[in-house]
């Protein structure tokens, strides 16, 4: 009894994590922050990767200021070198971390380029292209590879400076489920 509710207890995290998400996408962003901060109060900095990590990804939509937003962009990545494929595959048999890394690297391609950072965007996005053999041939991979070709495109004649909003997927997976739909830009 025990162990089916220590395997039940990181499901319904996630569950509560989606939950939260599902406030963002409604539209109420100031509730949703809130929501993830007491979540993330509870996952605690040490928590289970898997829980950081998805919070972490999601919380950064949530931000006004693209350095919070790179922040938790950050928590995201370093929670994600955390994570073993067994872990993920306890929550998803069609997941594994490799497939993370795509998203999560444009994201923060993504991030610097709202801060003005070129380099640090055009380092970012050739991790994250490096990473796109790890997708699937499926809508998620092909709209994580799209993205990433349109933040190339905007990089490739453009200051950081000059550069306006991006918006593209974040949502993690490879094949299969995903831990949550692409993230959105309000």
């Amino acid at each position: 009894m025990a162990e089916q509710q220590e395997k039940a207890a990181p499901d319904a995290m996630m569950t509560r994590i989606g939950q939260v998400v599902m406030l963002h996408h409604g539209g109420d962003r100031e509730e949703a922050r809130g929501r993830f901060l007491d979540l993330w109060a509870e996952i605690g900095e040490d928590g289970d990767p898997l829980h950081r990590c998805t919070l972490a990804h999601y919380m950064a939509d949530t931000q006004d200021d693209p350095s919070d937003e790179l922040a938790w962009d950050l928590r995201a990545l370093s929670a994600a070198e955390e994570l073993t494929d067994g872990r993920v595959v306890e929550h998803d048999q069609s997941l594994a971390v490799r497939a993370f890394y795509p998203s999560l690297h444009l994201n923060l391609a993504a991030d610097y380029v709202k801060l003005g950072r070129s380099d640090a965007a055009r380092s970012q996005l050739r991790r994250a292209r490096g990473a796109v053999g790890a997708l699937g041939d499926d809508r998620y991979g092909d709209g994580v590879r799209a993205a990433i070709g349109r933040l190339e495109l905007r990089l490739g004649g453009a200051s950081g400076d000059d550069l306006g909003p991006f918006e593209g997927p974040g949502s993690f997976g490879g094949g299969g489920e995903t831990l949550g739909p692409p993230r959105q830009r309000p």
